[in-house]
């Protein structure tokens, strides 16, 4: 026998479960049911408790600015559970010409650094003078056109941040649309980034004119998701191991087939599946879906603990960029950020490594990563002796690559879900 729900949410991550708790609040009575194919909520979101250290294998927090995570968190009774590592507080190198170079805060101190000869600072100016790049430019091309190839490292470095992505690939409109939105609006970036600091200030608004902090949990930020996840668990709303194979809609219903056989119908669909997850599933209904994947990035963490002899710079950690030739992506400096990340008078820092460029790295064996991996982090850091302990954390996911068709994707995107 069907039965039929409100809605049905195909996805028990942390987009299905925060679709779910929304809905709730706005209708305690609302009949829906949640599908996960794992065993365990969660989705990418997973945290690594060993001997005292705490790592990430998926995201390792969420920035506090934003209206929406605050209002969840209030739902889910975690505002006061949080703990927060300021941006401005915690500074970040950037690994170039053999040594951690400080990144500025500020743009006055941005243009005092001497980490650009001034002659290519004048460079950036040009952005005040230079018409919009037309086209689906790559970052790579449209920051060398605005800027000067001077600013290539740091955005190569900051997207292997993000990414884990080759910046010679993603597309400017697709990673930074913000930045465009700037560029075509005031045909500067320079001059639409000034243009909104004086408005934020004239409204007097703090939030727009302050720098986020990162935010997540004394346990990890799989804590949140474990959180959001328990009551729908215990209500029979979550139903873990049950894989969505198929969908159609008729009769103005959707229905979905699990791979146990089961069917569930509902008036309303939500699909919260990463986006080669979501693609062969959607194609059942739309045939005019537009690629049938896009390319991931899989990087894998090694995690090092050392004991009292070690110490880090102060700071979130640093990234490479791929003009230095390293092994490595970066580092973050874990227990720089958030305190309890490792055993008392201990430090941790996760290494990462493959990424789009080099995706070949992240299948070495674990004793290969943790060898080659120690080796330029100890060079780099200046560490003394071995870590006290190390592990090599794999995903069963990579980054989703906007890079060609990313237009046309996004485009289909939201037609679908204006007709849906």
């Amino acid at each position: 026998m069907k039965k039929i729900y409100d809605t049905i949410i195909v996805g028990g991550g942390l987009s299905g479960l925060c679709t779910a708790s929304r809905l709730n609040a706005e209708n305690p009575k609302h009949n829906l049911i949640i599908l996960e194919k794992n065993q365990q909520a969660g989705g990418c979101i997973q945290t690594h408790h060993e001997q005292g250290y705490i790592a990430e294998i998926g995201p390792h927090g969420f920035l506090d600015n934003c209206d929406e995570s605050k209002s969840l968190m209030a739902e889910a009774g975690l505002d006061r559970e949080v703990v927060t590592a300021p941006l401005i507080d915690f500074v970040r190198y950037v690994y170039l010409n053999g040594k951690l170079n400080l990144i500025p805060q500020t743009p006055l101190k941005i243009i005092k650094a001497p980490l650009i000869p001034w002659p290519d600072k004048f460079r950036v100016l040009l952005d005040l003078f230079r018409p919009p790049l037309e086209g689906q430019p790559t970052v790579a091309k449209w920051v060398e056109y605005r800027f000067g190839k001077a600013i290539l490292p740091y955005m190569d470095a900051a997207l292997t941040g993000t990414y884990a992505g080759d910046y010679e690939r993603l597309k400017i409109d697709a990673v930074m649309p913000g930045v465009r939105n700037l560029e075509r609006k005031h045909g500067s970036v320079i001059k639409g980034a000034m243009a909104r600091i004086r408005a934020a200030r004239k409204k007097n608004n703090r939030k727009k004119l302050s720098m986020p902090a990162m935010t997540s949990f004394p346990k990890g930020m799989q804590y949140l998701t474990d959180k959001l996840a328990k009551p729908f668990a215990e209500s029979g709303t979550l139903q873990t191991g049950v894989e969505a194979v198929k969908l159609e809609k008729a009769d103005n219903f959707w229905q979905v087939e699990a791979q146990n056989g089961q069917v569930f119908q509902a008036a309303n669909l939500a699909v919260a599946l990463p986006v080669n997850k979501s693609l062969p599933l959607i194609k059942q209904i739309d045939h005019n879906m537009p690629v049938e994947a896009i390319p991931e990035a899989r990087i894998v963490t090694v995690v090092f603990g050392y004991g009292p002899e070690a110490s880090l710079p102060p700071g979130f950690g640093f990234l490479v960029p791929e003009s230095e030739k390293r092994f490595i992506l970066g580092t973050l400096f874990s227990s720089n950020m958030f305190p309890g990340r490792a055993p008392d008078g201990h430090i941790v820092f996760e290494t990462f490594i493959g990424g789009r460029r080099h995706p070949e790295r992240a299948e070495l064996d674990d004793q290969e990563l943790i060898m080659r991996a120690e080796r330029e982090v100890t060079e780099i850091l200046d560490l003394p002796g071995k870590p006290l302990y190390s592990k090599v954390l794999r995903t069963a996911w990579g980054i989703p690559q906007l890079e060609d068709q990313a237009a046309e994707l996004l485009a289909w995107k939201k037609s679908l879900e204006a007709r849906e």
